[in-house]
C-alpha cells in the first residue's frame, strides 16, 4: 500500500507557474508508474501527465504538452508537476496517482487526496 499526498496548489494569474509535489509513503515509488490527473468543476477527471515505472517514457495530454513537465525523484519518493504558462482552463483539482502497471493507466491503483489549482484571468 502506498499513500500519496499532494502539495503546491494555489491561486495564480494566467501566464504564471506552479510546481505540484506528490510525496509518497508506505512503499517506494520506484515500483510504480506515476501520473497526474485533474478534475475541473462539472467535468470528468482527465489524465494530464504520466511517467513510466522506469522513467523512460513520459506522456502528456495535448492541452498541456510544452507547458507542463512531469518528473520523478525516486530517492525522495516524490513526483513533481511543473506547470508553466498557466491558463484559466487549467483550473482544477489535481490528483497524483500511482499504478503497479508499467505505465499509468486510466484506473490507477492509488490516488492522492488532490490539491486545488486556480488560474485567474
Amino acid at each position: 500500500q502506498v499513500q500519496l499526498v499532494e502539495s503546491g496548489g494555489g491561486l495564480v494569474q494566467a501566464g504564471g507557474s506552479l510546481r505540484l509535489s506528490c510525496a509518497a509513503s508506505g512503499r517506494t515509488i520506484s515500483s510504480y508508474a506515476m501520473g497526474w490527473f485533474r478534475q475541473a468543476p462539472g467535468k470528468e477527471r482527465e489524465f494530464v501527465a504520466g511517467v513510466s515505472r522506469s522513467g523512460g517514457s513520459i506522456y502528456y495530454v495535448d492541452s498541456v504538452r510544452g507547458r507542463f513537465t512531469i518528473s520523478r525523484d525516486n530517492a525522495k519518493n516524490t513526483v513533481y508537476l511543473q506547470m508553466n504558462s498557466l491558463k484559466p482552463e487549467d483550473t482544477a483539482v489535481y490528483y497524483c496517482a500511482g499504478d503497479q502497471a508499467r505505465m499509468i493507466s486510466t484506473r490507477p491503483d492509488y490516488w492522492g487526496q488532490g490539491t486545488q489549482v486556480t488560474v485567474s484571468s
